[in-house]
């Protein structure tokens, strides 16, 4: 009797707001259209765990009762909401690769990004990460008006990133 691999499992997809950890190596997560949004990845490779946050803001000051029910939504409440997530999943902090992708102006045309979300996004994930002493090992942020989606393969770690007709890997 031949030997059968099980199927692949589906892509986990992550909305926006939204985060999945994952001990299956067969899964990917994946999130989509991320502009001034950051889809953070987290991944030990020794216990075979990834995670992924689509995060929308920098801080939860804003609406402190939002954060509460959906911590997923800003950078301050979310990120470390993935880190506790993970770390119940058998991950160790000293082991996490961390990689950050989106963060996007989002000005129209010849229009200035007054509120420069994608930028405090990526300043607020980076100043809390430096404060927590978490290396972000690879980051593709920035950019005019770039839509980019984002693929975590949960068994070996690799982030895909799609944006503009084009892969590459983090």
């Amino acid at each position: 009797m031949p030997i059968t691999q099980p199927p692949p499992a589906a892509d986990k997809v992550i909305g926006i707001a939204d985060m999945a950890v994952s001990d299956t190596s067969a899964d990917r997560l994946v999130t989509y259209a991320l502009g001034s949004c950051l889809g953070v990845c987290v991944h030990d490779p020794v216990a075979g765990v990834g995670g992924m946050l689509h995060v929308m803001l920098p801080s939860s000051d804003i609406d402190p009762q939002k954060a509460q029910r959906n911590p997923c939504m800003f950078v301050d409440t979310g990120v470390p909401e993935l880190f506790r997530a993970a770390y119940r999943a058998g991950a160790q902090k000293e082991r996490l690769v961390v990689k950050v992708v989106g963060g996007a102006a989002s000005g129209e045309g010849d229009q200035p990004d007054n509120f420069q979300v994608g930028k405090r996004n990526v300043l607020t994930l980076k100043k809390l990460l430096w404060k927590n002493g978490v290396i972000l090992r690879a980051e593709d942020v920035g950019g005019q008006r770039v839509s980019r989606t984002v693929f975590l393969q949960v068994g070996t770690g690799e982030v895909l990133v799609k944006a503009n007709g084009r892969e590459a890997t983090l």
